[in-house]
């Protein structure tokens, strides 16, 4: 009796990590600079929390309608590609057979096999065939317009809701600083979780991500501290 040996891909989840690790690092860091900036502007207290509260606000509507466009404009090139496909497999089935044939050849098939293989994947599901093999478009791969727009703008809502509430609890006069602390280290938590999330190595995720927030973080403040003017 076969048995069946089942398997957990991380690249399963490509269609929503990447917007999801990009949405809340974006958030976090955009958030985090508008603050540290603002704040190194000599603002208040409130002003500050305004202008995060507000880029808040417009990261996630612009993270959102960014990823939809983005996303959608790729669904569309994979939509036509599949019409063309489909349009092919119907006028021209012998030329399309041996151009899934060759594909096969390329990875060192026999060309026997190689047809042999094309006309029963052809049988079976000849679109999902050639989509797979000459488009390179798979379940896991296709682009999700509306999945991609919704996980963005709630990651990124999710990454920017710290340094807000930091705001609330830090004193005064050292709000720059506790966001730019606390900043980092939800950057290293979350650098290292979309890496061990995707199944690459922690330590190197963590350590991107905070490197490159933290230089946004630390130009921001200056630009605040050139100017010097409270928004």
């Amino acid at each position: 009796m076969s048995r069946h040996h089942l398997e957990n891909h991380n690249i399963s989840r490509v269609g929503w990590l990447r917007a999801a690790v990009l949405g809340a690092n974006d958030g976090l860091v955009s958030t985090a600079s508008i603050i540290v900036g603002v704040a190194a502007a000599a603002a208040g207290s409130a002003e500050i929390l305004l202008a995060g509260t507000a880029g808040l606000v417009a990261g996630a509507m612009s993270m959102a309608a960014g990823e939809y466009v983005s996303v959608s404009s790729q669904s569309d090139t994979e939509g036509a590609d599949l019409a063309r496909e489909r349009q092919e497999l119907i006028e021209q089935p012998d030329e399309e057979l041996g151009e899934l044939a060759a594909t096969f050849v390329e990875r060192g098939v026999s060309e026997t096999i190689a047809l042999e293989v094309a006309r029963q994947l052809t049988k079976h599901d000849a679109i999902g065939a050639h989509a797979r093999e000459e488009l390179g478009i798979t379940d896991h791969s296709t682009a999700r317009p509306l999945q991609a727009a919704i996980t963005s703008a709630i990651t990124f809502a999710i990454g920017a809701a710290p340094p807000l509430l930091i705001v609330l609890i830090a004193p005064p006069g050292q709000i720059g600083v506790y966001v730019s602390v606390s900043a980092i280290g939800f950057l290293a938590v979350l650098g290292g979780l979309g890496a061990k999330a995707g199944g690459a190595s922690v330590t190197r995720g963590a350590a991107r991500v905070t490197f490159w927030g933290a230089a946004a973080m630390g130009a921001t403040a200056i630009v605040g501290s050139i100017f010097g003017v409270a928004v």
